[in-house]
């Protein structure tokens, strides 16, 4: 495997959200965005890895397809991986760990898949295995095939970098991201969450409308992998300039833990000219003086938070005080019930299909403007 040579790239995202990673990738130019179920496939090279880590705000990570071959027993399995060109892929210096799934094959034990393929690694390749190892392969068995990849993110990729506080039920950034994209926004209104805990919703957008790159601010597993072009690397975040933006975006939150969080979050992203934070409860929640554009909002869930059905006053409030107060404004709220969001009394134009939030089951439900 060459620099230059496609193969495929697997976009990982929670099940729900594929079609608009799938989107992402297609208007952000890569080619071959197909949805699978956990993420979105596309073709490329390793520059195509490179940018797919710093410039999709929709995965949770990368992993790159660079193997893969049929083993109906264990003994098959020893003998198949060996013959497999680590070197093009695994750095000789740089330790390793093997992890390994299996679903309707013949291979079932996926300990003893990933003790095969990591003695293959380390006894005809050299490179030394452990558990705490910066690069991890990937074996997926499926039907009795092997398919390997290398995971090129390392840290999970919703870490953008600039975020060392967060509230108690944070929204993971590339989550954010993906529910901004399917409320509709790109970029060109200002954005709203008036919940705001540690400015997950407020950053993003700014960023995103800044055209600023997420990956910007951090390191990456691909790093230390054999075809590492240093050189490609720093030139492509070289690239990296913002366009400050027109529009502002707003966060509020009733607790002033979230409104330090969020403020000295959005400077380290270096959006905080762009934004404006403040301590401020429901009832006295306000449209700021621009255009209108998204009101969007991660509400405590009542699972998480154990609030449970006391929280139907908060999304009526929350629900009343939008009605009256954000005409020509778009809303969208993500919970884990529907009987939460209809407790806004907001008119509903799309309820989207759940997706998975760190273990809970929940949805994002859209407005069209408000009258």
């Amino acid at each position: 495997m060459s620099s230059s040579d496609p193969f495929d790239i697997f976009l990982v995202t929670a099940p729900g959200l594929e079609s608009v990673l799938r989107d992402e990738a297609v208007a952000a130019g890569f080619i071959g965005a197909r949805v699978e179920v956990g993420g979105v496939t596309i073709t490329g090279g390793w520059p195509e890895v490179l940018r797919a880590n710093f410039a999709l705000r929709g995965p949770a990570r990368v992993l790159a397809r660079f193997a893969s071959f049929r083993a109906l027993h264990l003994a098959q399995l020893d003998k198949r991986a060996r013959r497999v060109d680590w070197g093009a892929v695994l750095a000789r210096d740089v330790p390793v760990r093997v992890e390994a799934s299996s679903k309707g094959s013949r291979l079932y034990h996926t300990g003893a898949i990933a003790q095969r393929i990591g003695t293959a690694i380390a006894e005809e390749f050299g490179a030394p295995l452990a558990a705490d190892a910066p690069v991890r392969v990937v074996a997926r068995v499926e039907d009795d095939l092997v398919t390997l990849s290398v995971d090129t993110t390392g840290e999970a990729l919703h870490r953008r970098g600039h975020k060392q506080a967060v509230n108690a039920a944070p929204m993971r950034e590339n989550l954010a991201a993906l529910f901004l994209r399917q409320a509709g926004y790109d970029g060109a209104e200002p954005v709203l969450d008036p919940m705001c805990g540690s400015g997950t919703f407020v950053i993003e957008a700014a960023e995103i409308a800044a055209g600023l790159k997420p990956g910007r601010a951090r390191s990456f597993a691909f790093e230390q992998l054999a075809l590492f072009d240093r050189a490609a690397w720093e030139a492509m975040r070289r690239e990296e300039a913002a366009t400050p933006p027109a529009q502002r975006f707003f966060g509020s939150d009733r607790d002033a833990g979230a409104i330090r969080m969020s403020t000295e979050n959005a400077a380290r992203a270096g959006v905080l000219d762009w934004t404006a934070f403040a301590q401020t409860p429901i009832h006295e929640l306000a449209a700021p003086e621009s255009a209108p554009g998204l009101v969007i909002v991660n509400p405590p869930y009542g699972a998480r938070l154990g609030k449970g059905a006391n929280l139907f006053p908060l999304y009526n409030q929350l629900g009343r005080v939008l009605m009256s107060r954000f005409s020509g404004w778009r809303v969208g709220i993500v919970t884990c019930e529907k009987r939460l969001a209809d407790a806004t009394g907001l008119p509903f134009a799309t309820r989207f299909p759940t997706v998975d939030n760190g273990g809970l089951r929940v949805a994002l439900s859209v407005t069209g403007a408000l009258r």
